[in-house]
């Protein structure tokens, strides 16, 4: 396999996650933002493409509205911005969604998109999904992201699960799923992360 061209896509890494209904629960993320703050020091490092994106619902919307304290990014972002990152905000699940992000992916020659931020039961899982129309390789680093707790009339489920299943359900056909150590090791090495696909992990789904 070729080496990967990749850029760093941070999904979502506001306040608004580290508090109230949509405070992020596992990974805690105290400890994914640590993560994620790794991923950015070790891409800055390789001089790798950065794109920060910021979730947008308007003025006066419950969360998510860019006049609060909530909306702006987590501090941890916030002070390792680079002037020549690319920054969008976004209306929709996903980061391809109205924004202008695909065409800066296709002048930076990228083919690898490593996503991290929030939520891995949303944004995350919608860009992931979508990756592969736009013929990009997705990446997701499973400690530098993180889920919640889910109760809605179709069941509930916590956020320990969720996450775990949404790992395995990403790693089977969607992208390629690691933790941070092991990405930091193959941008070091410019090797591409391996992956599975869906006939292997039925097959490994059966055998167990």
């Amino acid at each position: 396999m070729t080496a990967p061209r990749r850029a760093l896509v941070v999904v979502d890494v506001q306040v608004q996650y580290t508090t109230g209904p949509l405070e992020i629960q596992h990974p805690p993320h105290t400890a994914s933002v640590g993560a994620i703050g790794r991923a950015l020091d070790a891409a800055a490092a390789a001089d790798l493409p950065v794109a920060v994106v910021q979730h947008t619902s308007g003025p006066g919307a419950p969360v998510f509205d860019p006049t609060t304290p909530e909306w702006q990014l987590h501090p941890e972002v916030e002070r390792r911005l680079r002037p020549e990152w690319f920054r969008t905000e976004k209306q929709f699940g996903t980061v391809f969604a109205g924004t202008e992000l695909l065409a800066w992916l296709r002048e930076h020659d990228v083919d690898t998109v490593t996503l991290v931020g929030y939520m891995a039961n949303n944004c995350v899982l919608a860009s992931a999904a979508e990756s592969e129309v736009h013929s990009l390789r997705a990446e997701v680093l499973a400690d530098a992201t993180g889920s919640i707790d889910l109760v809605n009339e179709a069941g509930s489920v916590p956020a320990r699960e969720v996450h775990t299943a949404l790992m395995a359900l990403l790693h089977s056909n969607w992208a390629a799923v690691a933790d941070t150590d092991a990405w930091v090791a193959a941008v070091g090495e410019g090797a591409a992360l391996p992956g599975s696909n869906l006939v292997v992990s039925a097959t490994g789904g059966r055998a167990g």
